[in-house]
């Protein structure tokens, strides 16, 4: 199980929307290039970058911004949002990102979900965004009256071996995940899922442990730009977890106690691990 901040780009900036709404946007660095070398000193090998305006206009708009994290950084570049053609994809690839995922496509555009998982392999995943159970596209805005728990059997099918699940309701909330969730949609995968949503401490990391058969990684946005789950200290942990450090959990456990005896206590939250480059407004 691995970290993967993220960075949500919007007209050019690293943003957070609030359950996926366009019209809750908070700013959080004006450079994105800036926030994924923050990342990447903080100690995280991966990073999640979604293009918001591909997502929503269907066509890559931030391509040369993911090119940039790529050739400025040492990371692992997940990339989602608008990738909707075999050149868009063949461009990321050629760029360096590590990983491309599909979320809108998977529904409209089977032949084209199919041609990617066949020519690419591991390199294209799926996304699934859902709330409620059901999955959405287009950035969120529209439903598709399909389970998700059905997408996921169906690209499981396809050949797709890597799968993000976003619980929308509680993405940008940070209100704690549902690991109950992520378990159902692994087992209807049939593989490990990265969970995003709704990540908001270390105690959430805690709790995907418990299923940690079922989470190949772990998408964190807001509470690391506001400081409630620190970068640095949320990837040392699952390192330890990785390399089966027997203290690590009961180590990670404390700290989620003390944090929220802190809070009862009336203590501020800890320093942002997103970096002092994040201008936060």
């Amino acid at each position: 199980m691995y970290l993967l901040p993220a960075i949500d780009i919007l007209g050019g900036k690293a943003v957070r929307l609030a359950k996926g709404d366009y019209d809750r946007v908070t700013v959080y660095n004006d450079d994105p290039v800036a926030q994924a070398r923050a990342f990447e000193q903080a100690g995280a090998h991966w990073v999640h970058v979604v293009d918001l305006d591909g997502a929503r206009s269907g066509m890559p708009e931030n391509a040369e911004i993911v090119e940039r994290i790529v050739a400025e950084t040492h990371l692992m570049v997940e990339v989602g949002g608008g990738i909707r053609s075999i050149e868009t994809l063949e461009r990321l690839r050629a760029a360096g990102a590590s990983r491309a995922i599909l979320g809108t496509a998977l529904v409209r555009d089977e032949e084209f979900a199919r041609a990617a998982v066949e020519r690419f392999g591991d390199f294209v995943g799926a996304g699934i965004d859902a709330k409620n159970g059901e999955a959405a596209v287009d950035g969120w805005r529209k439903g598709t009256s399909l389970a998700a728990v059905d997408l996921a059997r169906h690209v499981a099918k396809l050949g797709y071996k890597h799968l993000v699940y976003t619980d929308i309701a509680r993405d940008g909330m940070q209100t704690g995940i549902d690991a109950a969730s992520y378990e159902r949609m692994a087992r209807a995968f049939g593989n490990p899922v990265i969970a995003s949503g709704g990540v908001a401490s270390i105690d959430d990391l805690c709790r995907l442990q418990r299923v940690s058969g079922c989470i190949e990684g772990v998408i964190a946005g807001r509470a690391v730009y506001e400081g409630t789950l620190d970068v640095a200290q949320a990837c040392e942990l699952l390192r330890g977890l990785e390399a089966g450090a027997p203290d690590a959990l009961a180590f990670a456990e404390a700290a989620a106690e003390s944090d929220e005896l802190a809070k009862e206590d009336g203590a501020g939250a800890p320093e942002s691990a997103a970096g002092a480059s994040s201008s936060v407004r």
